[in-house]
């Protein structure tokens, strides 16, 4: 089942924290305690971005949250190196071997990483430094400070720039293309949103291991969103909380419909696959009429619409077996309303599904809705005056 029962749960878990405080304990009752605070701890750890930490190839920290509900503590032991982090629920070594422990509401917790912004601020909290009372031993501790902070920042509302944190992902999305700012400005207004977010594509080629920088960056930047991957090769090493890696072939459109089902209603699609135009043109077929409304559909490298070798043609640009030829006769159904005689168009799905259009260099938004808004009164004429 590709849609696990963990990415159910973390879904429930996500539902609850936009709601009341009373909604988050109920949910937290029923998912467990233990499993809801490695979640979030596991989430902090994601945001924190400790690799930007060099003291950490010198003094790994170990980082202790209490997380209280209802007079119960569950306790998270966050070990922090060069080579990674890890989270440990319920270690016993944690309490005394600590460099900082971190006492936080757990309700509070789970509204402030995965509910809505503004939804109830950051949560409140309580720290105890191991070494800090300790003169002699201050400097020496020091290192652990900046851990914390990071910690700490995943529960804290800040702005991201999409380009900085496409080069801190590893993704292409800024620097050997430019679609960062394009990004942010369409998915911005749906980063409160609990998303389910597809991208066809993960990178690395052949290595297993290697690729996946794009749905780090998504799982970052929508931070109550699932986010899911295809890619022919078998990327499941990059797999994380919130981030599921697919084994499919996007030109199979069988295996397009029934993924969509499984993991839907799908909010976001990002096709960067293949970027062969008819696998682009059948993807689009296949998971447009599935996405929800409201929804947005990206195909990106929209340049091998002109090069034969991925069936485009710059001597025909406007061939609708190409990309960009596809695309552009789509464009004419956002006005299928003011065809003469009336009627005289037989719409498409795609006609009366598609609300808006956006092109950049290489890379298109299609919005999906209702595109029925009638159009101008009939008395006004369809002649030009005299």
């Amino acid at each position: 089942m590709r849609s696990s029962e963990q990415a159910a749960r973390l879904r429930t878990l996500i539902l609850a924290a936009g709601g009341g405080t009373e909604r988050i304990r109920e949910v937290v009752g029923e998912l467990g305690r233990r499993w809801v605070a490695g979640v979030l701890a596991d989430e902090l750890v994601h945001r924190a971005e400790l690799g930007a930490l060099p003291q950490l190839a010198r003094h790994p920290v170990l980082v202790r949250l209490e997380l209280a509900l209802d007079g119960e503590v569950t306790t998270c032991a966050v070990r922090a190196a060069d080579t990674g982090a890890t989270v440990t629920v319920d270690d016993p070594d944690s309490a005394a071997d600590a460099h900082a422990t971190v006492e936080l509401d757990l309700a509070q917790l789970v509204r402030a990483v995965f509910g809505p912004r503004g939804a109830g601020g950051e949560p409140e909290r309580r720290i105890t430094w191991r070494d800090f009372e300790d003169p002699a031993a201050l400097s020496a501790g020091m290192h652990v400070l900046p851990v914390v902070q990071h910690l700490l920042s995943g529960a804290a509302e800040q702005p991201l720039d999409l380009s900085g944190l496409s080069l801190r992902s590893g993704s292409d999305k800024w620097g050997l293309h430019f679609y960062a700012p394009h990004y942010e400005r369409h998915f911005g207004p749906l980063r409160d949103r609990p998303l389910t977010v597809l991208e066809l594509g993960i990178g690395g080629y052949d290595d297993p291991a290697a690729g996946g920088g794009s749905l780090r960056m998504w799982k970052r930047f929508f931070p109550r969103a699932l986010v899911y991957g295809v890619d022919v090769v078998d990327k499941s090493p990059l797999a994380e909380q919130r981030l599921y890696p697919i084994r499919g072939d996007q030109s199979d459109v069988d295996f397009l419909a029934e993924l969509a089902g499984e993991i839907g209603p799908v909010d976001v699609v990002i096709d960067d696959g293949s970027h062969y135009c008819p696998d682009v043109i059948s993807s689009f077929r296949a998971l447009f009429p599935l996405l929800a409304p409201g929804g947005l559909y990206v195909i990106e490298d929209l340049q091998t619409s002109y090069w034969p070798a991925y069936g485009g043609s710059s001597e025909d640009p406007g061939d609708p077996a190409t990309t960009m030829g596809f695309l552009k006769q789509l464009l004419d159904g956002l006005n299928h309303e003011e065809f003469l005689p009336a009627g005289a168009r037989e719409t498409s799905e795609f006609d009366r599904t598609i609300v808006g259009a956006h092109f950049y260099h290489n890379l298109v938004f299609l919005e999906k809705g209702r595109n029925a808004e009638g159009s101008i009164p009939r008395w006004l004429g369809r002649e030009r005056p005299a």
